[in-house]
């Protein structure tokens, strides 16, 4: 009994790591929800700065799955990590799992992604849930910030063909 309880201590104490992070990005939710859907793009922004993105498979549909790596660009470590696409409504809402290949990260984690349009642009509201217990939330937070500006920089600009 005691053991189960311990387990169910565990367990809320891995779930409640949680980012939840806000940005109005001026662009459209067509364009910013591209970002997420298209490999190339998602690889360009998704790793903080001083890594790199691979992404060896990508299949963008409702219980399509992904694999992709990021390597430290400085040590040249890289860990590998895949998941699920278990909601998508284009250009609103995007739910996707992940979980990393090494053991010392165990656990899924849960993406939630919503897409508003506003006046100015697209409100964007990321949460991610069930992160080991071992990764600082403030390195989360941290990483998550360098994405979001990563995509900021990536979308907002709009230029023309020649």
């Amino acid at each position: 009994m005691e053991n189960m309880k311990l387990s169910s201590l565990i367990k809320f104490k891995f779930m409640e790591n949680k980012v939840v992070l806000h940005r109005i990005i001026k662009t459209s939710p067509e364009k910013l929800f591209r970002a997420f859907s298209d490999p190339v793009a998602y690889a360009s922004w998704i790793p903080p700065y001083g890594f790199l993105c691979t992404v060896q498979q990508m299949d963008f549909k409702v219980g399509g799955t992904y694999a992709m790596t990021f390597t430290n660009f400085t040590s040249e470590s890289s860990h590998s990590f895949g998941g699920e696409f278990v909601e998508i409504l284009p250009n609103e809402f995007l739910k996707i799992t992940d979980v990393f290949d090494n053991p010392e990260l165990p656990g899924t984690m849960v993406t939630s992604v919503w897409f508003k349009k506003v006046v100015c642009g697209t409100e964007i509201k990321v949460e991610q849930s069930g992160i080991p217990s071992v990764i600082p939330l403030e390195m989360c937070y941290l990483g998550w910030q360098e994405s979001l500006d990563k995509l900021t920089k990536l979308v907002e600009p709009s230029i023309q063909d020649a």
